[in-house]
């Protein structure tokens, strides 16, 4: 066994045009799994939170509907679409707490890895949209800058550990694939690594 860092070279096609270069295997691994265990926190906390803002004796004590019902701006495209959903809370509510600890437990265990990863994505994609301040002519301006912010940051984050696999790196995700019943079903391996 070698004391250098295992390299590779990746060799690819991005819009068109043919992209190598050398990466270290080593650190690869050890920064997926770091990115992995920090995202996977993000969204066990934000959860763990919501279902706690009442205490243990009101578990769904927090809820959506003021900030889909008043803190949507009237500029916003998408208002209408967040006030509606402001009308079901009471269905709002639990699937954006449970969602984001299950997603958080998943991404941490690294079990169903990329369907956890695509559905926080989805999480990530109706914050950042919901943050718009204006629509396309004023650059959907979001609250601190123009367009980007931390959900659509985590939104490419989940979109690069779920396609590099990172459910595989010391998580149950690499024991699943070695099944019977995944190698017999082989699409379920797009909702796991």
């Amino acid at each position: 066994m070698s004391n250098q860092p295992a390299e590779r070279t990746l060799q690819s096609e991005l819009f068109g045009r043919s992209v190598e270069f050398n990466y270290s295997e080593t650190w690869l691994a050890y920064s997926m799994l770091g990115l992995r265990l920090v995202i996977a926190w993000v969204f066990l906390q934000a959860g763990l939170e919501k279902l706690l803002d009442g205490g243990i004796g009101d578990p769904l004590a927090w809820s959506s509907a003021g900030f889909l019902q008043n803190a949507v701006a009237d500029a916003n495209p998408l208002q209408g679409l967040f006030l509606w959903f402001g009308n079901f809370a009471t269905i709002v509510d639990p699937l954006v707490i449970f969602g984001q600890i299950l997603i958080g437990l998943a991404l941490l265990f690294g079990v169903f890895f990329r369907f956890a990863a695509l559905m926080g994505a989805i999480q990530m994609a109706m914050f950042w949209t919901a943050a718009w301040q204006g629509g396309l002519m004023q650059g959907f301006p979001v609250e601190n800058g123009y367009f980007i912010d931390s959900s659509f940051v985590y939104m490419l984050l989940l979109f690069g550990l779920g396609a590099w696999g990172a459910g595989r790196l010391l998580g149950v995700d690499s024991a699943l694939e070695e099944t019977v019943f995944v190698k017999e079903n082989p699409w379920m391996r797009y909702l796991l690594g």
